[in-house]
């Protein structure tokens, strides 16, 4: 049963000494005889809290039905109790009263929750906190990181580190259980069969735009290698959680794939440290892991990226020498013009000539209207357009839109005083991919020979506006050498100590943006950090503002306020 002492004390109100279960139930808090007590702070409106809660429900039975002594406690932060009633009616453990707002603030503040979803894990006994990284470690260990003390989770390191040194194909692919993967024809093929090959690990989720456009491009890499005889094979990994779902995808694959209902996609997902999608593994012949992403490599040299397989240093230089020479040649006209597709739109619907932009600086903008960061960025570029325009006629922006109907297209382009290509126009496309463009808003520079300058120019106009044209290098070593000097013209301290974040003290850290957790708006080139915290303070929130804008009027007149400013980037979905 509960300690007095222990959890008792975090979760009891001067007149409340039981939680609830999703039936009405009273549970009392000394009753409870878990060992171990998860606090979990979420709400109904939160996509990522939806999205882990039947994670977090599925290791809860799991522990439950092994009789591991382990509870929950859901901590509301819903809007009203409709809201709480259905969501915590899906969940199979305890509740702090909804009613009981000052109960839930109290808790909020005293384990610091910044952000949900957010599972705090306790020793019910203590009240000791084990771990304040609960998400993460179910996400990542399931219920194998129970009783998720510190000694856990050291000894799962343990066992992922030796795994890693003793790596086979047969430990990736296979489980004690298992020693086959499927074709698309549901055909059971041997793991062994793959001993001795190059095998390839790819990430994938059903409908998903970039996974699908890179499959696409990997099944042209995948038989262009077996036509040349290299030993290759490509296993997918579906990180679906529907098996229908699942199978759709996998359905046009002419590759393997591990069996869904084995559910290993967030374990490899772990194991090979995923860091987004698309991702393809390279293992080599001897099962060890080449490489934990060449899915770059195939993108940015598409079909001619079968040249350098298997990426090696020696053949990476291959890819690269091609690549060169292919920017040299790059011009505004080979970027802009397909076929019959050689203008853009101006703003009175007008068709303007590629041809008549050559010779200009253009910046690339993708966006889209649907994009909150993209609306809240889009008054800041045409203000900084506005800027360069004043000064440099062989400037332009074109818009690429990512919108999904025409009218939001209309809309938003309303507001700029730049070029566009057309609605749905199939030239966006060759240019996401050429560049890489993985989120919006992004803006790519290309110089007045035609060449990319910046395929990030967003970050240097965000940081230093109009002055960062025309986005060379030179021009913005330039820039970052003033802010260097305008940090020790205003005397600002290397270090110091603030009351909103007394635990370390921050230290002055160049950047390019980052969002401020004293005035919650973005920042850009200076920031008071903790980077053990992850914690930001823009200097005028550090210092205080009348400090901070002590400065000549020859510093007011020609240095640039690194001020904070909304927008952030948004992944596509």
């Amino acid at each position: 049963m509960a300690d007095a002492g222990g959890i008792a004390t975090v979760l009891a109100a001067d007149e409340r000494d039981f939680l609830l279960r999703n039936s009405g139930d009273q549970v009392k808090i000394s009753s409870i005889e878990a060992s171990t007590v998860a606090l979990y702070f979420s709400a109904s409106w939160c996509p990522p809290c939806r999205r882990f809660t039947p994670k977090l429900i599925e290791a809860y039975n799991e522990l439950v039905s092994q009789g591991k002594n382990f509870e929950v406690v859901f901590v509301s932060g819903d809007k009203d109790q409709e809201a709480f009633d259905a969501y915590f009616a899906k969940m199979p453990w305890l509740a702090v009263p909804f009613p009981d707002s000052e109960c839930r603030a109290k808790l909020n503040k005293r384990f610091k929750v910044r952000g949900i979803p957010h599972l705090v894990i306790l020793n019910a006994a203590s009240g000791e906190v084990y771990t304040e990284d609960g998400v993460e470690l179910v996400t990542e260990h399931g219920t194998e990181a129970y009783p998720f003390t510190t000694e856990r989770i050291n000894e799962l390191k343990e066992q992922e580190k030796a795994a890693k040194d003793n790596q086979t194909i047969q430990s990736v692919l296979g489980t004690p259980t298992r020693d086959y993967l499927i074709s698309n024809k549901g055909d059971k093929v041997p793991i062994s069969d793959l001993e001795g090959k190059y095998v390839g690990l790819c990430f994938v989720v059903n409908g998903y735009g970039p996974v699908v456009q890179f499959t696409s491009l990997l099944a042209k890499f995948y038989e262009k290698l077996k036509e040349v005889g290299e030993k290759f094979e490509v296993v997918a990994v579906s990180l679906d959680s529907d098996e229908e779902l699942s199978n759709e995808s996998f359905a046009g694959m002419p590759w393997l794939a591990i069996p869904q209902e084995d559910k290993m996609g967030e374990k490899l997902a772990r194991y090979f440290e995923l860091r987004g999608l698309p991702t393809l593994v390279l293992i080599g012949p001897d099962g060890k892991t080449l490489n934990n992403n060449v899915a770059d490599i195939i993108d940015e040299h598409g079909q001619d990226a079968w040249e350098g397989f298997p990426f090696t240093a020696e053949k990476m230089e291959i890819l690269a020498e091609k690549a060169k020479a292919k920017a040299e040649l790059q011009t505004l006209e080979s970027l802009l013009v397909t076929g019959d597709l050689d203008f853009v739109l101006g703003k009175d619907g007008a068709k303007v000539p590629v041809s008549e932009l050559v010779g200009k600086t253009v910046l690339l903008y993708f966006s889209a209207k649907w994009c909150g960061p993209c609306r809240a960025f889009l008054p800041k570029l045409v203000n900084e357009y506005n800027k360069i325009k004043e000064k440099h006629n062989d400037f332009e922006i074109i818009f690429i839109s990512s919108d999904r109907d025409q009218a939001s297209y209309d809309e938003f382009f309303s507001g700029m005083p730049w070029l566009a290509l057309p609605m749905g126009d199939e030239r966006k496309q060759h240019l996401s991919k050429t560049f890489r463009v993985r989120g919006i808003p992004s803006l790519v520079a290309i110089g007045a020979d035609g060449r990319t300058v910046a395929r990030d120019a967003k970050t240097p106009l965000t940081a230093h506006g109009a002055d960062a044209f025309p986005f060379t290098e030179e021009r913005l070593r330039e820039m970052e050498k003033k802010i260097d000097e305008m940090a020790k013209a205003k005397g600002w301290p290397e270090k110091l100590k603030h009351e909103l974040h007394d635990e370390h003290e921050l230290v002055l850290t160049r950047c390019t943006t980052y969002g401020c957790d004293g005035c919650d708006e973005m920042g850009s080139s200076w920031s008071y950090r903790c980077t053990e915290c992850d914690f930001d303070l823009h200097p005028k929130c550090a210092l205080g503002k009348e400090e901070e804008e002590k400065k000549s009027d020859d510093e007011a007149e020609t240095e640039a306020d690194p001020a904070c400013e909304g927008g952030a980037e948004h992944n596509f979905p």
